[in-house]
């Protein structure tokens, strides 16, 4: 029953508090809201429409003071230091106008308690009585009441500290979020958290299929049964483009600050890949009009795959694939910076 719970009250934070109402990633039935609503209450984490709000000041804010679980102010902090010595008046919800008018978000935010008392406590209980007496139900309230509720909103403050301190940052390095499949495996797939905040819109976290990311698969799996729709996510191309921006980054910071503590042959190494990945820039800012209009019209039905343009501009994607793999790992064979 702990198991059961756990990932009831864990997708609905993952799914619903957070991909569905904070980001808008896709839109739902009422059935997927009333439940995500439900089983998110059932976490103690606070009704949606606070949730929603510290997550949305989080991202415009990230590592800055306005960010309500700021890394740059400790481990502790962003971890659960926020919530248990907040000192500071809580700010306006004036940034989730849009939940506002949402009736079920508002039914969860009106009757809170009650639903969190109930989901989170009373029937696990009531189902531990009904299965073996009262020390099922003692076993119910102990293991799928109050251990799972610290279980689940611990993972959930991983995603604030250890998401934000341990991993890689393949997307963009403007604020500290980590991609890191091991947090990915305790947090329902959040744990692609560079990713993330680079394209929070995404349905996606784990955007490779083979990255495990529960959360996004429930979400495929619901739209295939048209419980959800209009799923967003970010293209490839994008994807790639950020890649190569940020590998272009750390190349040039590498030859600009740190070449004369490497080896010439490894200098030579950088200096071919970043003339490499100029060159694939140029050549993208080139294509890049045509690419993305033939894009949308292959999709659409009404053109053909043929055309040399576009030809050049898929060759142009896969050379990007290649380079910015290869630079990552001619970054990390490179002994570090000083």
């Amino acid at each position: 029953m702990f198991l059961v719970f756990f990932i009831a009250a864990g997708l609905s934070i993952t799914l619903g508090y957070h991909r569905l109402f904070s980001h808008k990633s896709f839109q739902a039935s009422w059935p997927v809201k009333m439940l995500t609503l439900i089983f998110g209450a059932s976490a103690f984490e606070n009704h949606a429409l606070a949730w929603c709000s510290d997550h949305r000041r989080h991202h415009k804010h990230t590592d800055h003071d306005d960010d309500p679980y700021d890394i740059t102010k400790g481990f502790w902090h962003a971890h659960i230091g926020w919530i248990l010595f907040s000192v500071d008046p809580l700010p306006p919800m004036d940034n989730v106008k849009d939940l506002r008018k949402d009736k079920w978000v508002m039914w969860q935010a009106n009757n809170y308690i009650t639903i969190a008392v109930v989901a989170g406590f009373i029937v696990p209980t009531a189902l531990g009585y009904w299965h073996s007496g009262g020390m099922g139900a003692l076993g119910g309230f102990l293991l799928a009441g109050v251990a799972r509720v610290t279980a689940v909103q611990h993972m959930t403050f991983f995603i604030n500290s250890l998401c934000h301190t341990i991993g890689n940052r393949p997307y963009s390095d403007r604020c500290s979020a980590r991609d890191s499949w091991i947090m990915a495996l305790f947090t329902f797939g959040e744990g692609y958290h560079n990713y993330h905040h680079e394209f929070q819109h995404d349905y996606r976290n784990g955007v490779r299929w083979w990255q495990f990311d529960p959360t996004k698969w429930t979400i495929w799996v619901l739209s295939r049964f048209g419980l959800v729709n209009s799923l967003r996510r970010v293209g490839e191309e994008k994807m790639l483009v950020a890649q190569l921006t940020e590998v272009n980054r750390r190349v040039q910071d590498r030859l600009e600050n740190s070449a004369e503590n490497l080896e010439h042959k490894s200098q030579e190494l950088l200096a071919r890949t970043a003339e490499r990945l100029e060159e694939l820039t140029l050549r993208w800012a080139d294509l890049k009009e045509h690419y993305l209009a033939r894009a949308e019209a292959l999709k659409n039905g009404y053109a053909e795959k043929t055309e040399e343009n576009w030809q050049e501009a898929c060759r142009a994607v896969d050379d990007m694939r290649r380079e910015v793999k290869e630079a990552f790992a001619l970054l990390d064979r490179l002994p570090t910076a000083a």
